[in-house]
């Protein structure tokens, strides 16, 4: 097994490593405090998971303690996946400095009453718990296995914290009433109004939104609308409740497209390569197409890419090594000409960036916005039936 010593000391270094990329909130203190006393290894199963290039490869504490523990401990921006089904993750301790800026978002004082949506380890219900006090904080797992462990591991750090097993996208807050504070740990692309009626006026519900980053929204004093700022970037699992994740990578682009040709091509004179590396750019072409997936390679003539819908359209756009790009469509609708024109509004909005946007839910209907809540908008689907 792994020595208390090791643990304590890479404990340690993931704290400098905080610190020096300045990842301790600054105004939330608590934080570092609440992730020292109730550490993240703690929280983890004894076996993890390792990407090898091909497959999610199992890590076991008790066969391999160093290789366990660098799952853990490799940077402040990483995860460590704890289950993998049908092989592809299905639950993660999150990324530390990403778990800090959340609850930094959460502006959680002591005594407030928290719903923590997707407990999976129990880890950020924890720290919920560390900071709101005994009893303060209910916990929300769709997996009884998983909650089941997360029970254990709260009881042995001495924390009071009620893990209830079922969809929290579906109805109302577990034992009643309305919290203070909704902390969701599993990615929505929209959120349920359930989640709103379940939070006081003038409180907060900081989520992981879809696969672009995290938001805080404030309930408004009327209870009529929640409304709030993109936080930062950020990956979580998705809901395992909701619409199937569409699949990224080139095996699903290729999956899409088939043998097909293509519909239409045209020669466009743009460069490619902010596709590659602009994160802003990135999260404007998500926001505005939200079922685009987009891929990119470089080659010898520059940067590629590609875009699919998972389901029936696609688009490649193909450097010629001259400046110019030539664009393949096909499908039903033309994605590539879809990321060309948001592209284009993005620039001629000043190119924001991704803090820069927020969302605003009502009951009826969800939308993104840029700038303001009456400024530039972009609807968001609804949420789906729920899987069974």
């Amino acid at each position: 097994m792994t020595s208390g010593e090791d643990l304590a000391g890479r404990r340690a270094r993931l704290d400098v490593a905080m610190a020096n990329e300045q990842a301790w909130p600054a105004r939330s203190p608590w934080v570092r405090e609440a992730c020292a006393a109730v550490p993240r290894d703690r929280f983890a199963p004894d076996r993890l998971w390792r990407w090898d290039g091909r497959a999610y490869r199992p890590v076991d504490r008790a066969v391999d303690p160093g290789g366990w523990a660098d799952e853990l401990f490799t940077t402040i921006h990483d995860a460590a996946i704890t289950q993998v089904r049908g092989s592809l993750p299905s639950s993660s301790l999150s990324a530390p400095a990403v778990v800090a800026d959340m609850l930094d978002s959460l502006r959680l004082e002591p005594g407030h009453r928290v719903w923590d949506i997707g407990t999976g380890q129990g880890w950020t219900a924890a720290l919920a718990a560390w900071r709101a006090g005994p009893g303060r904080v209910v916990s929300s797992e769709v997996d009884e296995g998983l909650a089941a462990l997360a029970r254990r591991r709260l009881a042995a750090a001495g924390l009071a914290v009620e893990v209830v097993t079922g969809n929290a996208t579906g109805g109302p807050v577990p034992g009643g009433g309305q919290v203070d504070r909704i902390h969701a740990t599993c990615a929505v692309q929209a959120v349920p109004w359930t989640w709103v009626e379940a939070v006081r006026p003038g409180g907060r519900i900081v989520y992981p939104w879809g696969l672009l980053g995290h938001v805080a929204l404030i309930v408004a004093d009327d209870g009529k609308s929640a409304t709030g700022w993109v936080q930062g970037l950020a990956q979580f699992m998705a809901d395992r409740a909701g619409p199937t994740p569409v699949p990224i990578g080139h095996a699903a682009y290729t999956a899409v497209r088939g043998d097909a040709e293509p519909d239409s091509q045209r020669l466009l004179t743009r460069d490619l390569s902010p596709l590659e590396s602009d994160w802003d750019l990135r999260f404007a072409l998500r926001v505005a197409v939200p079922d685009a997936v987009l891929l990119t390679g470089r080659d010898e003539d520059g940067v590629n890419a590609w875009v699919h819908d998972g389901a029936r359209s696609w688009a490649a756009f193909t450097a010629r090594g001259d400046g110019t790009v030539t664009l393949y469509q096909g499908g039903p609708h033309r994605i590539g000409d879809e990321v060309t024109t948001a592209w284009s509004e993005w620039e001629e909005l000043g190119r924001p960036d991704r803090y820069d946007y927020g969302i605003t839910v009502t009951p009826d209907s969800q939308w993104a916005w840029q700038g303001s809540p009456d400024g530039p908008r972009w609807p968001i689907a609804q949420p789906a039936p729920a899987r069974h």
